[in-house]
């Protein structure tokens, strides 16, 4: 009897120590299982940082370069010495030297300045406000931009540079003064001492007592060239 019960307890403690053995293998299976999952989630937040900080790496160098260009657009713009004047075209000369702008003459109103093919302008988007043309004689440069809209209202624009005769420059000045809807002001950018422009007209004279001067103004002044016969050329820009 007392060997039965030796026998039954050292099975008992066999089943006891394999129950244990058990017990440690799962143990280290989910420590194992733990760590590894423990790995995959680490690996998975370094590489999604990694893949934002070069995400936005990448989003600061493209808006760096679109600045960069948009910069480089602008200066390029600015460079140019304004906007276009929306013309396009070219002069034809007639017999009597008077030379005509054969294409389109745009006229939208703009408040930046323009950069025109030909000086001094004869057309194209200008300044909203006119210059007073009433007969007009200015000691100054005018703004293109303003006198191209007197221009458009029929004006025309005498101008000298400084090579023009002092005799010259003051029978024009009187001239401009008796007639309405001409002005007169100096002008270094041109091809001539003297020169007579209307809306897509103009014309280089030798002198004030050159026959074309009467025949322009006879023409041009408020003449059929006039995109805006009846405005205004009083109270405008001086």
């Amino acid at each position: 009897m007392g060997s039965a019960k030796n026998s039954s307890s050292a099975a008992r403690k066999a089943r006891i120590d394999e129950m244990r053995r058990a017990e440690r293998a799962r143990e280290r299976r989910n420590r194992a299982l733990t760590i590894g999952a423990s790995v995959v989630v680490v690996t998975g937040l370094v590489v999604g940082g990694v893949v934002l900080v070069n995400s936005q790496s990448d989003k600061k160098s493209l808006t760096a370069s679109d600045s960069k260009s948009d910069s480089k657009s602008g200066s390029d713009g600015d460079s140019k010495g304004g906007g276009p004047a929306g013309d396009s075209g070219h002069f034809t000369t007639g017999k009597d030297g008077v030379q005509t702008w054969s294409g389109t003459l745009s006229r939208t109103h703009v408040t930046t300045r323009v950069s025109y093919p030909m000086h001094p302008p004869v057309g194209g988007n200008h300044n909203p406000v006119w210059a007073t043309c009433d007969g007009t004689v200015y000691t100054k440069p005018l703004q293109d931009e303003n006198a191209v809209h007197s221009l458009e209202h029929g004006a025309v624009w005498v101008t000298y540079t400084s090579k023009a005769s002092k005799a010259d420059v003051d029978l024009l000045a009187a001239k401009v003064k008796k007639t309405p809807y001409s002005m007169m002001s100096p002008y270094e950018n041109q091809a001539a001492p003297l020169m007579l422009s209307a809306w897509g007209r103009q014309v280089a004279v030798k002198s004030a007592s050159d026959p074309e001067v009467d025949k322009f103004f006879t023409a041009y002044v408020e003449g059929p060239q006039t995109p805006e016969p009846g405005a205004a050329c009083t109270s405008g820009a001086m």
